[in-house]
C-alpha cells in the first residue's frame, strides 16, 4: 500500500514532474487548492489525511497521522459539490487511463501534433484531468497556475490546440484560436462556436464523459453507460429521473466513506435528466436545485438565462424558499449591472413569462453585490 501525497504547489512544469515522481514511487496524489485560505486548506487536508506534502519549493515533507491508499490508487480529489464537508474522490490508475484514452479517441488527439493547455484550477478535476490525460497519452501540455485571458491567448499562439474552459473564461478568449475547446462547469452558452464542445461530467467521472457538439445529439465516451432512474427499472424515453452512470472511467469510491454505488456498479449522480428518442442525454440539473412551486417544477438554469439577457442584470441566481401556500416560492437573487437602476420584481416577471411558463416567474426579488460561487463559476445556492 502506498501513501497519499498532497500537492500544494502552483501550476507549471514542476506540477507535472511532481505527479510523475509520486506515481513512480507507488503513491497517489491529492491536489490542494493553493488559493484557499490557510484554515480551509487545513480542513481539506484533515479530511484527506495525506502522509506527505509537496509545497512551492518542490520538497516533499512527511505529515503526521497520514493514512495509506490502496494499491492501484492514483489520485484523490477533494470535492463537496457546492456545499457540505470535503470528501475525497478516489481514482485509480485504471480509471485515469480509461478516461484519457476515451477522450483522446473522441477528440482524435494526435500527440505529435496537438498540445493541451491546462489553465483551470488544478485542485478541480476539470484542470487536473488535462494534466493527467497528457501524462497518460504522452501528449504535450502547458500548465498554468490559473486562468488569465492574455496568457491563454499567448499559449494558443505558442501551439496549444486543445483546452478545457468554463463559460466565464470562454467569454474572454477567441474560441477559434484552438482546434477544440471543452467547456464544463456552469451552463454552457447555446450559441457557442462549432469547435466548442459542451461536456457533462463531475469529479466522480474523472472529467466530462458526455459530449455535445452544437446542433448535434450528445455522444457518450467509449465504455460509458447511462441509465435514467433505478438501474433495475428501465425508464421510457422522455422520462425525467436520476441519471445513473457506469463505466471504466468512474472513480473507485470516496476516501473513508461507504461505497456510493448501487446494484451492478451503477453510480447515482444526483442529477436529473432524460434520454430522448435518439438516446441523447438531456441534463435538467441537480436534484437539489429544482424548485417545486404549486406542484410545478422550475429549473433554475433556463429562468436565469432569460433574466440574464436583461441589460440591467449583471448576474442572477434562482432559488426556492419555503412557502406555506406554494410549498416553495421562486426567488431571484440579482446583481444589478453597473450604471443601471435596480430592476423591479414586476419587470423580471414580465421578462420571464414572455418566454417561459407563468409558474417559472419569481415571486420575490433580492439584490446582492455579488453571488457566491465555486472557483469554476458554479453558483453556491446553499449560501443564498
Amino acid at each position: 500500500m502506498g501513501h497519499l501525497v498532497a500537492l500544494a504547489l502552483p501550476g507549471g512544469p514542476a506540477y507535472e514532474a511532481a505527479i510523475r515522481r509520486v506515481w513512480a514511487e507507488g503513491n497517489a496524489i491529492a491536489p490542494i487548492d493553493n488559493r484557499l485560505p490557510a484554515a480551509e486548506q487545513a480542513r481539506v487536508m484533515a479530511a484527506l489525511r495525506p502522509g506527505a506534502v509537496i509545497e512551492a519549493d518542490g520538497e516533499q515533507r512527511s505529515l503526521p497521522d497520514g493514512q495509506p491508499v490502496e494499491d492501484g490508487d492514483a489520485v484523490v480529489v477533494a470535492t463537496s459539490g457546492t456545499s457540505g464537508e470535503p470528501k475525497g474522490v478516489i481514482h485509480t490508475h485504471d480509471s485515469v487511463v480509461a478516461s484519457a484514452e476515451a477522450i483522446g479517441k473522441a477528440l482524435q488527439v494526435q500527440p505529435a501534433a496537438d498540445r493541451w493547455l491546462a489553465c483551470l484550477p488544478l485542485a478541480h478535476i476539470g484542470g487536473l484531468a488535462v494534466v493527467l490525460r497528457s501524462i497518460v497519452t504522452d501528449t504535450p501540455v502547458e500548465i498554468h497556475d490559473r486562468f488569465d485571458a492574455a496568457e491563454t491567448i499567448a499559449a494558443a499562439n505558442r501551439g496549444a490546440t486543445l483546452v478545457s474552459l468554463v463559460t466565464r473564461a470562454l467569454n474572454q478568449v477567441p474560441a477559434d484560436l484552438f482546434r477544440t475547446v471543452l467547456i464544463g462547469g456552469a451552463a454552457s452558452p447555446a450559441d457557442r462556436a462549432p469547435n466548442v464542445i459542451a461536456t457533462y461530467g463531475m469529479t466522480e467521472t474523472g472529467s466530462g464523459v458526455v459530449y455535445q457538439v452544437p446542433g448535434q445529439p450528445s455522444v457518450l465516451l467509449d465504455g460509458l453507460e447511462v441509465h435514467i432512474g433505478p438501474p433495475d427499472s428501465p425508464a421510457p424515453p422522455g422520462t425525467e429521473d436520476e441519471i445513473h452512470l457506469r463505466g471504466p472511467m468512474l472513480f473507485r469510491g470516496y476516501r473513508f466513506r461507504d461505497t456510493p454505488f448501487v446494484a451492478d456498479g451503477w453510480f447515482p449522480t444526483g442529477d436529473l435528466g432524460t434520454l430522448d428518442s435518439q438516446g441523447s442525454l438531456v441534463v435538467a440539473g441537480r436534484r437539489g436545485d429544482v424548485i417545486v412551486t404549486g406542484g410545478e417544477k422550475v429549473w433554475p438554469d433556463p429562468v436565469e438565462r432569460v433574466i440574464a439577457d436583461r441589460v440591467d442584470v449583471a448576474e442572477v441566481a434562482l432559488i426556492g424558499r419555503p412557502d406555506p401556500d406554494w410549498g416553495h416560492r421562486v426567488v431571484a437573487v440579482v446583481v444589478t449591472a453597473s450604471g443601471h437602476p435596480d430592476p423591479t420584481l414586476d419587470e423580471l416577471r414580465e421578462t420571464v413569462v414572455s418566454r417561459l411558463p407563468l409558474w417559472a416567474a419569481p415571486k420575490e426579488l433580492e439584490f446582492r453585490n455579488e453571488l457566491p460561487k465555486t472557483s469554476l463559476g458554479k453558483i453556491r445556492r446553499n449560501l443564498l
